[in-house]
């Protein structure tokens, strides 16, 4: 939901954790602060600054508004907690809507749980074959995210009600995509990964998947990381041929621009990275007590006041409803890999949409050939496929001048093949969880997915 800003803060609070390592260790913690103005930061302290702030609020997703940071059953140990009922039983099923879990195998062995929700409420399995939609989710989340509103107000559902059969993608690591074909989620190998591999290999599993069990090309809607991946699997011409069209929600491409109220003490706390785990710990589990124990440490620096995270890290929001927030906070954040926020990290530091960088050239070279990581060309994206961006004014992360940096990308793009939507109002949440996002975003998506049904 906040992926990426919270991505990026969670890297940094790592790294002050090294040198904070044994002064502080908390199995609750108590918060009390108030936001002060977010400030634009360089390339390399904004990356600094993302990581750190990021941190802080995934820490606080297992707290009351209050900003109390209790989560006895997650935190105490720092184990991951007991498997919930799965998304179509929790959040679907519930309001009345068929639903259906699938295993999908990517080629490097990860299992991911995907959901299918074939018909809109009450049709009986009655309608004409429907277009299918594929939902990627961003990072620190999982398909959860989509069902926080009423069922009139979630995305899923008012696509499947104007049509469409909906499929919920959710990303290795997360908690319903915690198997593999022979590692172990314990294991540090099943974390060696980054974005770059959700490219490589998720999407394309996922994608291949809903086409072969469809037997249509499919639309693709995303949300901030779900943004990034697609655009580099779009970049390599990866994905295209198993799609209509795409709808991008807060997109991420460049990130020179985001903005954090937390950024001057992320910097000054950031010295560099630390490759691509620290504590040993390749899975960051964002409530887990080894980065729980350092949020005092962070929020106790003067001038990083830590009350209304939210706001401090995505920027205001102007739509959410308090009880949406609650659910939010009891669902979320997910597990991802150390080494994914550290490529994160290095995606702000050198405002360039890059390959994972090893921190060595002789690496590099091992791995791609060339002594730098190679770079997604998002001007190599086919001029004629058909893409809907929308952002919003208030968003610090996919912060406007950055989307502006991405449409110069897409420049030579066919003129009636690029829709672009901007809500001045809107912040990142506002298009996830916004109780007005249908009536200012989804009937928008609606319509251009409609209109590219006829697409081969």
């Amino acid at each position: 939901m906040f992926p990426f800003c919270w991505t990026l803060t969670l890297l940094s609070l790592s790294l002050l954790t090294l040198s904070y390592k044994g002064l502080v260790h908390m199995h609750t913690l108590s918060v009390e602060c108030e936001t002060f103005a977010p400030k634009k930061t360089q390339a390399r302290s904004s990356s600094m600054a993302l990581i750190i702030t990021l941190a802080a609020l995934i820490i606080a997703a297992g707290a009351s508004r209050e900003a109390t940071i209790t989560s006895p059953d997650s935190i105490q140990d720092g184990t991951y907690p007991p498997e919930v009922a799965g998304i179509c039983a929790a959040s679907v099923a519930v309001h009345g809507y068929k639903c259906q879990e699938f295993e999908v195998q990517t080629e490097d062995g990860f299992i991911l749980s995907l959901q299918r929700i074939p018909e809109g409420r009450g049709e009986g399995g009655k309608g004409a074959r429907k277009s299918p939609v594929l939902i990627q989710h961003g990072v620190l989340v999982d398909g959860m995210t989509w069902f926080l509103n009423s069922a009139e107000e979630d995305l899923p559902f008012i696509l499947a009600e104007n049509g469409f059969d909906v499929w919920i993608a959710n990303t290795r690591g997360t908690r319903f995509c915690r198997k593999h074909r022979y590692l172990d989620s314990s294991s540090d190998e099943f974390w060696n990964w980054t974005w770059d591999e959700l490219v490589t290999y998720d999407l394309p599993a996922v994608t291949s998947f809903v086409r072969k069990h469809t037997g249509q090309k499919m639309n693709y809607l995303g949300h901030s990381l779900g943004t990034l991946i697609a655009l580099a699997s779009f970049s390599e011409g990866r994905l295209v041929d198993d799609l209509k069209s795409a709808a991008l929600l807060c997109p991420i491409a460049y990130l020179n621009h985001m903005t954090t109220a937390l950024g001057v003490v992320a910097a000054k706390a950031f010295a560099g990275e630390i490759g691509s785990t620290f504590f040993g710990l390749a899975e960051f589990y964002p409530k887990g007590v080894d980065v729980a124990s350092f949020l005092k440490v962070l929020c106790a620096h003067p001038g990083a006041n830590c009350y209304d995270l939210l706001t401090a890290i995505t920027g205001p929001n102007c739509c959410i409803n308090a009880s949406t927030i609650q659910l939010f906070l009891k669902n979320e954040p997910q597990s991802t890999s150390t080494k994914n926020l550290v490529h994160l990290s290095q995606t702000v530091r050198d405002g360039v949409l890059a390959k994972y960088d090893f921190g060595n050239p002789a690496f590099n070279l091992m791995h791609y050939g060339t002594p730098s990581p190679p770079i997604y060309n998002l001007s190599n994206i086919p001029r004629s496929f058909p893409i809907f961006l929308s952002y919003g004014g208030l968003d610090a992360l996919s912060d406007v001048h950055d989307v502006q940096l991405l449409l110069d990308n897409l420049k030579f793009h066919d003129v009636d093949k690029l829709s672009v939507q901007f809500i001045k109002d809107y912040g990142h949440a506002d298009f996830v969880m916004g109780v007005n996002a249908k009536d200012l975003v989804y009937n928008a998506v609606v319509s251009f997915f409609k209109s590219h049904m006829a697409s081969l």
